[in-house]
């Protein structure tokens, strides 16, 4: 891997991580498009550490005092009724699902899942639930001429059950195209949380499984195509420039729809079948090389 390569998919990682449309897909749509050797599981794990330490420095308050609640909860019980301790169990309770699945499906993760035809159908098949959730969303928000406003839950009202339902729904993420935050996201507007509730624990959830993938996958860096030296240097810039968009994003979802990152789904999934069944792009493009 050159250090412009490097660079573009640092880029695309930053750029893509925190929005619904799946980081994972596009680093290898662009590696695809290019004619660059797949990136591979790997170098998008360790890639995903430089935007989880964005979501650390962006939401360090809340995560301070989540840590600092749920160890005194550990030797105080009058602790155990706390928000933010109870806090800290949903995130390690909501990070199982993913870590179990994540080890039993190592290999397919690692391989059919990669497949530009699966890519393409998550895409799609994600875009419409998400476009589905919002609309029940907004019509909560909005009410009707013959609907009154529903008042959606926040994060005080998680409980386990939900937790776990959200856990199983980041877990979806490890097919390539689902995307962590679109489909955590998604099923948080389906239980009737609110679209900032739902954001924040997605992004919260997505640290411990994040984190660890990145770690358990660093002795790979180094193997194939991808080397110390760019792993680095994409890790950093999809740092710094997915900081930039996660601080958007918590904005735009206050007043805004998902609905264009929805077409933006469905579109690109589309495409991608034409490509594919046109003879423009192979399924299995860069793989060889990987």
């Amino acid at each position: 891997m050159s250090w412009f390569e490097s660079f573009v998919l640092g880029l695309v990682q930053g750029l893509t991580e925190f929005l619904p449309i799946s980081s994972s897909a596009h680093l290898r749509l662009t590696a695809a498009f290019a004619g660059w050797h797949d990136p591979g599981a790997a170098f998008t794990a360790i890639t995903q550490i430089g935007t989880e330490a964005a979501v650390l420095i962006y939401f360090r308050k809340d995560i301070a005092r989540i840590v600092s609640a749920w160890f005194r909860s550990l030797t105080n019980s009058a602790m155990r009724s706390d928000h933010d301790a109870q806090m800290g169990w949903l995130v390690i309770i909501g990070s199982l699902p993913i870590g179990f699945l994540g080890l039993a499906f190592k290999d397919q993760i690692e391989g059919p899942f990669r497949d530009l035809r699966l890519i393409a159908t998550t895409l799609i098949v994600l875009g419409i639930v998400l476009g589905i959730a919002d609309r029940l969303a907004a019509r909560d928000e909005t009410g009707g001429k013959h609907r009154a406003i529903k008042e959606r839950k926040s994060l005080k009202e998680l409980g386990v059950k939900d937790g776990l339902i959200f856990g199983f729904c980041q877990a979806m993420a490890l097919v390539p195209g689902v995307s962590r935050s679109g489909a955590t996201i998604s099923g948080g507007l389906l239980m009737g949380y609110t679209r900032e509730a739902a954001a924040r624990y997605s992004f919260l959830l997505a640290i411990p499984a994040v984190l660890a993938s990145g770690v358990f996958e660093l002795k790979d860096a180094g193997e194939g195509h991808v080397s110390w030296g760019p792993t680095i240097f994409a890790t950093v810039i999809a740092f710094a420039v997915g900081y930039a968009v996660i601080a958007w994003f918590m904005k735009f979802i206050t007043t805004k729809s998902f609905m264009p990152f929805v077409i933006y789904r469905v579109l690109l999934g589309i495409l991608l079948f034409v490509l594919i069944g046109a003879g423009v792009l192979s399924p299995h493009a860069g793989e060889s090389a990987g």
